[in-house]
């Protein structure tokens, strides 16, 4: 053939023909992913009675298809997207680009005695599962883990003290007497008279005592009329602050309350400056794209 024509040109591939991975298998996967997107491998390959191996090889080389978690985030309605464009605008016509550097961001979080860990991602490699549950493959959790609620604060110049709330709960009273001192302090020390209080619309925020004091003690706040609800991305605390901080707590060390407090202190010690200011800085591209994307959330 190389003789008379210059190349080999066969009827048939020169290896053993496929007998799973068939033009008509690969057709009823992708016919039943049409009809049912949401599925494991592991049901496809038992309804279709295919092995895994070759479900996998089906899915990713055949179909180019690739595994994707669902992705949990807040639900906006049509008033909440027009909210957050209406934010959006009162922002860019409100405050110039130097101005948003000076905006000190807040929230609270709860953590409690059981930590955080990512169970797709936190993976311990070993021979066999007795190998990997002695290097530490198990993830002990309590039934009823101990919990402590703290408030923070970030801006563009660092993060304010930690205020720790482990004992009741935290409503307006509380809130006035023992958080917005702190971030007043805060504020006044790294920026004068001359800054921007930001908190979100939780029920000891949007209270008129709240406000009221807001109103009276602060140089500027964003009040609860402007702030748009369900929009924890566009808080940097949020979308980055809050893992920064996660990631530098050693959850090896915390096994009563009082370990996890003096985890928490010393955590937020180790939060790095070039995150904490990117993060401020990226503030009106997000901004920008919330109303790019008419007001949908961002990931």
């Amino acid at each position: 053939m190389i003789r008379e024509t210059g190349a080999i040109q066969l009827s048939y591939p020169p290896v053993r023909p496929r007998t799973v991975r068939t033009v008509a298998s690969i057709t009823k996967v992708k016919n039943r992913l049409k009809r049912r997107k949401v599925v494991s491998s592991r049901k496809l390959s038992s309804e279709l009675d295919i092995s895994r191996t070759s479900m996998r090889q089906i899915l990713k080389n055949d179909l180019g298809c690739r595994g994707y978690k669902k992705i949990v985030e807040p639900l906006l309605t049509d008033a909440h997207k027009a909210g957050r464009k209406k934010f959006t605008n009162w922002i860019r016509n409100n405050f110039r680009k130097e101005q948003t550097m000076k905006i000190l961001f807040s929230d609270e979080k709860i953590f409690d005695t059981n930590g955080v860990y990512n169970s797709q991602n936190d993976r311990i490699w070993a021979v066999d599962r007795a190998e990997a549950d002695k290097n530490g493959g198990i993830k002990q959790q309590q039934g009823f883990p101990q919990k402590v609620m703290v408030w923070l604060g970030v801006c563009s110049k660092g993060v304010t003290p930690l205020v720790i709330l482990d004992t009741g709960t935290v409503d307006h009273v509380r809130y006035i007497k023992e958080v917005l001192p702190v971030a007043l302090k805060y504020g006044n020390k790294v920026f004068g008279d001359d800054w921007t209080f930001q908190q979100d619309n939780a029920p000891a925020h949007k209270d008129e005592e709240t406000q009221e004091w807001c109103r009276k003690h602060l140089p500027s706040f964003i009040p609860r009329e402007r702030w748009p609800a369900n929009s924890p991305d566009l808080n940097p605390l949020d979308y980055c602050i809050w893992d920064e901080f996660v990631t530098a707590i050693k959850w090896n060390k915390v096994t009563s309350k009082r370990t996890l407090i003096e985890e928490l202190k010393r955590a937020v010690k180790k939060i790095r400056q070039e995150v904490i200011l990117e993060s401020c800085e990226s503030w009106t591209v997000r901004l920008s794209n919330i109303s790019k994307n008419s007001g949908c959330y961002l990931r």
